[in-house]
């Protein structure tokens, strides 16, 4: 395949990979899922304990999990849609570095509790974030003169 192909197609696929696993984590964040709610609370909690309003905390770990999966439903149909592809991939890249930033520097951790039981998901969820986090780089770098035309305004 040659490199035009491959410059082509590489954002398709990588945009894919986004919208994949955006959506399939909203079966999680809307159904209320014990996944969701430990995720969401133990993040609630560790902004309380720094210091921000209850409200601000409570409201994380209430409403978090519906905020977020709607801003990723979001992203994920921009990224399907050519024209608005590096806008998808942009609004992508800031949710999911604040997914990078809770599991690397609050009490939720890189290994995720995923059930009562208290088992661990190794890392996972993680892995797909940072999965996540290059092809959004990628996209908005590969569509970066696109990019520009968002700020252009018409005369």
């Amino acid at each position: 395949m040659d490199r035009a192909k491959i410059m082509h197609y590489l954002p398709w696929a990588l945009a894919i990979f986004v919208a994949i696993v955006f959506v399939q984590s909203l079966f999680f964040k809307f159904t209320n899922s014990f996944e969701t709610i430990h995720i969401f609370t133990t993040i609630g909690d560790w902004m309380g304990s720094i210091g921000l309003p209850a409200f601000i905390a409570s409201g994380f770990a209430a409403w978090g999990g519906y905020t977020v999966g709607s801003i990723e439903l979001i992203a994920s149909v921009l990224l399907i849609i050519r024209r608005t592809q590096s806008l998808g991939a942009l609004i992508g890249f800031v949710i999911i570095s604040g997914a990078i930033f809770f599991h690397l520097f609050t009490p939720l951790g890189v290994s995720v509790v995923i059930d009562e039981a208290g088992n661990r998901d190794g890392g996972q969820l993680f892995a797909l974030a940072v999965g996540v986090f290059v092809s959004t780089i990628l996209i908005m770098w590969l569509r970066r003169g696109e990019s520009a035309e968002y700020l252009r305004l018409e005369s």
